[in-house]
């Protein structure tokens, strides 16, 4: 992917502080990304469904899911894109609090690209969206978009 190609990134969070820390995060490192933020699976199914609100969005390059949501948890929300044609293709990067060997392998059997423990500090938590940036915007490359029916 061209480094100086805009991302598109949806995130799933319900806390506002760590959407607003990601978003923050994506500043402080000049990250050439535009964010979506929605608060549950539910409303991420929308999102990439195109449904209601959310009729003239872009398609995701990027998901970032955090697991512990209300409605449609991520777990949820990860298995179903993961069974949909649509968006399978689409990397998924879980991003929660928890350490718990049983979410980090659920997540991956369920199809996620990476999963990684939300740092406490601030400092970290920037550290890790730089090298999440780092990573999935100048080594990997990305499907180029396209455009896709709901």
């Amino acid at each position: 992917m061209n480094p100086l190609h805009t991302i598109e990134i949806l995130l799933l969070e319900d806390e506002v502080a760590d959407a607003y820390l990601v978003k923050i995060a994506l500043k402080e490192n000049k990250i050439l990304a535009r964010l979506h933020h929605v608060v549950d699976g539910y409303e991420g199914l929308g999102f990439l469904q195109q449904r209601d609100n959310y009729s003239n969005v872009p398609r995701p390059d990027l998901i970032l899911l955090d697991l512990n949501m209300p409605r449609m948890n991520g777990y949820e929300f990860l298995a179903a894109i993961k069974s949909d044609e649509r968006f399978k293709g689409i990397p998924v990067l879980v991003l929660s609090t928890s350490d718990v060997e049983s979410d980090v392998i659920s997540s991956y059997q369920l199809g996620a690209a990476s999963y990684i423990t939300k740092p406490v500090s601030i400092e970290q938590f920037i550290a890790v969206i730089n090298k999440i940036s780092e990573y999935w915007m100048t080594v990997v490359r990305l499907p180029r978009r396209y455009k896709y029916e709901c």
